[in-house]
């Protein structure tokens, strides 16, 4: 492995867990409900499986987009991850109480796409840049995966504070990304 390709490995497992840090969040919360093992396990399934379509999606159609605006295409990937990481970052700080939705069914799809819908994004800025698509892809699923299951289980035993620091720190990674890619 070049020192390159190392660079783009770090770089992705970073973004990957900063991805999964909004799915850990959210599942430090419902973690705080009787859930069965079998049922940790299912949720984690899911949402990984989301972190892989989701942004499998954006970065098709962040390809299509970067063949036909080429020089624009970098600089809005970038200021993507940045406005995203931003959003994380201002969200962690709105201290109201969520609803969380039964994670059986369409609660659990629902939950799921909720919870993956900031990958799509970050999809789309990785197809603008000319990313590696699997290496990404199985990143952000695993990651999004092993994260929802911490949080769940970790939300067994904690309260809440730990979601609002995970999200700030999700976010602040975002935003790096993002100035890096504008000005890297």
């Amino acid at each position: 492995m070049s020192f390159v390709d190392l660079g783009e490995v770090v770089s992705l497992l970073f973004m990957a867990i900063a991805l999964g840090m909004d799915a850990f969040s959210v599942g430090l919360g419902m973690g705080m409900r009787a859930l069965r093992l079998k049922r940790i396990f299912f949720i984690g399934l899911t949402v990984g499986f989301f972190h892989i379509a989701m942004p499998f999606i954006g970065i098709a159609l962040g390809r299509f987009i970067s063949t036909k605006l080429e020089g624009l295409a970098v600089l809005g990937g970038g200021l993507l991850l940045f406005a995203l990481g931003v959003q994380m970052v201002l969200n962690s700080f709105n201290r109201e109480d969520k609803t969380v939705m039964s994670p059986i069914g369409i609660g659990l799809i629902l939950f799921s796409l909720s919870v993956s819908l900031d990958s799509f994004s970050v999809g789309l800025s990785l197809g603008m840049s000319g990313v590696k698509t699997a290496l990404a892809l199985i990143m952000f699923g695993v990651a999004s995966m092993v994260l929802t299951w911490t949080g769940l289980l970790v939300g067994r035993k904690a309260r809440g504070f730990l979601g609002v620091y995970s999200e700030l720190l999700g976010g602040s990674i975002l935003c790096a990304f993002g100035l890096n890619i504008i000005f890297g």
